[in-house]
């Protein structure tokens, strides 16, 4: 049994560098509805997902969701994307969630069908091998798998009292229950949420990007199990950390008293 925890835990092989990743603007990426942008620089290692559906207030449509799992796919295994960040292209907007006008034109085996796609989506983003961060301004990413993430963020009893109201929650609410952990106040641009979410993509940045995967494997594998089954899955997170030239790096530069220089590797 731990060999075949061992061998589910380990990180994927790094795929070939996602192509075309830069910023520049073209009309093929100006026409998606999910663009991707990696930054340079002194952000060189962030990576954007731009939700652009302005029509729908990005609403979770076919399209939509096709083009995000394909960027997902393309990013989730690229050794050069250190910090993902999900952004919005809509002022004012994040995510509408589920498109209910596209939904309502599908046949009930459409239906169901679409609605484990989300769940997959949602799956993709959760356990992306990359350090994911969600800007939003209302503080969610609505999607399929609601009835079992939310108690297991917030407790059982109030993971209901939201469900089965539907309330709407501010950010101020969505941090005070645990929901975010920051809610900031609205500049003129109605970008804040995303300046904070890449302030924090910077203090990642320059963090031993392996170091990190496994930190996100371990926290989101060990979760799910009792104490001493995480406990051994940490050991085996860390012991793949061993063998890496970033943890030798570290432990250098730590005596060396200067910055590291990581590679991930």
């Amino acid at each position: 049994m731990l060999r075949a925890l061992t061998s589910a835990l380990r990180l994927p092989r790094p795929r070939r560098p996602l192509e075309a990743r830069g910023c520049a603007a073209n009309l093929a990426a100006a026409n998606r509805e999910i663009q991707v942008c990696a930054l340079a620089g002194p952000d060189q290692g962030i990576t954007e997902i731009l939700m652009n559906r302005p029509s729908a207030r990005n609403a979770l449509g076919n399209v939509f969701v096709s083009e995000l799992l394909e960027a997902l796919a393309q990013l989730r295994e690229d050794q050069q994307v250190r910090v993902l960040i999900f952004r919005s292209g809509v002022k004012g907007v994040f995510c509408a969630g589920a498109d209910l006008k596209e939904r309502e034109q599908m046949s009930e085996a459409e239906v169901g069908v679409f609605v484990q796609r989300l769940r997959g989506l949602m799956n993709e983003i959760a356990s992306s091998a990359v350090m994911g961060l969600i800007e939003t301004t209302r503080g969610l990413f609505p999607g399929a798998g609601g009835t079992q993430r939310l108690p297991r963020c917030l407790g059982v009893a109030l993971a209901k009292e939201l469900i089965f109201t539907g309330r709407r929650l501010s950010g101020a609410q969505a941090q005070a229950l645990g929901l975010v952990n920051h809610a900031v106040a609205q500049n003129e641009e109605g970008n804040a949420a995303y300046h904070r979410a890449r302030a924090l993509a910077q203090e990642i940045l320059p963090q031993a990007p392996t170091a990190v995967r496994l930190g996100k494997v371990a926290i989101d594998r060990g979760t799910e199990v009792d104490i001493a089954s995480g406990m051994a899955i940490e050991g085996i997170c860390y012991a793949q950390n061993i063998p890496t030239r970033d943890r030798l790096e570290g432990m250098a530069a730590f005596r060396e008293k200067r910055p590291p220089r990581f590679v991930g590797e």
